[in-house]
């Protein structure tokens, strides 16, 4: 069996690859900031004092390096839940949904106050914000398995359906859902028991990053470690080889969809329980954000690690810029765009590299009788 199976290991050594994303991925951020500051000036003003204000309110002190890292962390998971999908050749538009999804679930089960240990309370919060997301999640692949149809389309269409649904529970169930405020528009507050603790004094940094941390962690174990993960990349790589090494198609991309829509809940449900307190009907964004954090992380757990701390820096800093160095907070998203495109060059670029590679080494050799003649003559007939 291990005879037919695509060969996923190819090429340079692990470690080496890494490096050479890592430098390569960094040069791309710096190649965006180089452009940025174009823009920064052509905005007429000084680039170098826009970007010492960004990494000062990024990392100037205790409170700004935790609230740096509070923001990362909602990006952090779903920019997994973006990797884990891509990976199995799926582009899930809908972490979003998920996201919000996750957070009602696991909103109304902390707002119910069932009297539990933060030791188990905490748990079955994110346990249950990460399923209902996980279910949600699984749809897309489903639809896909089963009828062809795009992920594209139905995790949009699901993006919606997720928005309307957490408008609903929380402002025109409460007549049956006890659980939920309807003049603040939110579930119920969560007792203390039902919070993510605090990790550093007189801040709001919470558990939640570590959760992150977590997740990226195992989620590399999964996915370079294991049948399931070998699986999920083959599928990805290639339908084909899929079927010829006797992988379920199917089945790899639905449980694929699982895991990014688990992720993807468990990214809402931490703002719950870590940060806010309660499941608020608003759209931050992160899910959106996250496509952009998988991208730039280039769909490795580690990658995305890095990449979700970045976008933290540009979202937290981005205050920083504008109280102390005038800066359009507008030039951020500017920032963001550029570091996508730059990552994205940088990935086409190796991706028509490596085809062209593989063509050269799978080109046919020339007929003996041509060899001959190159050989006697100097020159093919």
């Amino acid at each position: 069996m291990s005879s037919t199976q695509p060969s996923l290991s190819s090429g340079p050594p692990k470690l080496l690859q890494l490096t050479r994303t890592l430098v390569s991925s960094s040069g791309a951020v710096l190649l965006a900031l180089l452009v940025g500051a174009v823009f920064i000036l052509i905005s007429d003003q000084n680039p170098l004092e826009a970007y010492r204000a960004l990494l000062d309110g990024a990392f100037g002190g205790r409170r700004a390096v935790a609230e740096t890292l509070v923001a990362a962390t909602p990006m952090i998971l779903g920019g997994l839940a973006f990797a884990v999908a891509a990976r199995a050749g799926m582009f899930n538009i809908g972490i979003e949904g998920q996201l919000v999804i996750g957070s009602l679930a696991g909103g109304i089960v902390a707002a119910m106050d069932l009297g539990l240990p933060t030791i188990l309370y905490v748990p079955l919060v994110l346990l249950t914000g990460g399923l209902a997301g996980g279910v949600w999640g699984a749809l897309p692949g489903i639809l896909k398995a089963r009828s062809g149809a795009s992920e594209v389309i139905t995790t949009i269409m699901l993006n919606y359906l997720a928005f309307r649904i957490s408008t609903y529970a929380v402002t025109n169930a409460a007549d049956w859902l006890e659980y939920v405020d309807p003049q603040q528009k939110a579930t119920l507050k969560a007792p203390p028991e039902a919070r993510l603790p605090i990790i550093l004094d007189k801040t709001r940094l919470h558990a939640g990053f570590l959760v992150a941390i977590g997740a990226a962690l195992i989620l590399w174990y999964l996915l370079f470690r294991t049948t399931f993960g070998y699986k999920i990349r083959t599928v990805g790589l290639s339908q084909g080889a899929a079927a010829f090494a006797g992988i379920g198609w199917g089945r790899t991309i639905t449980l694929a969809m699982f895991v990014s829509g688990m992720l993807g809940g468990l990214a809402g449900v931490v703002e719950v329980s870590g940060l806010l307190g309660r499941h608020y009907d608003s759209r931050a964004g992160y899910g959106f954000t996250a496509i952009a954090v998988g991208l730039v992380g280039r769909n490795n757990p580690i990658g995305v690690i890095l990449a979700g701390i970045l976008f933290g820096v540009l979202r937290n800093g981005s205050n920083a810029m504008q109280s102390q160095a005038g800066t359009s907070k507008e030039l951020v998203s500017i920032l963001q765009g550029l570091v996508i495109l730059s990552i994205s060059a940088l990935a086409a670029i190796e991706y028509m590299r490596s085809r062209r590679a593989a063509r050269v080494e799978t080109a046919p050799p020339a007929p003996p009788q041509a060899q001959a003649d190159v050989v006697t003559t100097g020159a093919p007939v």
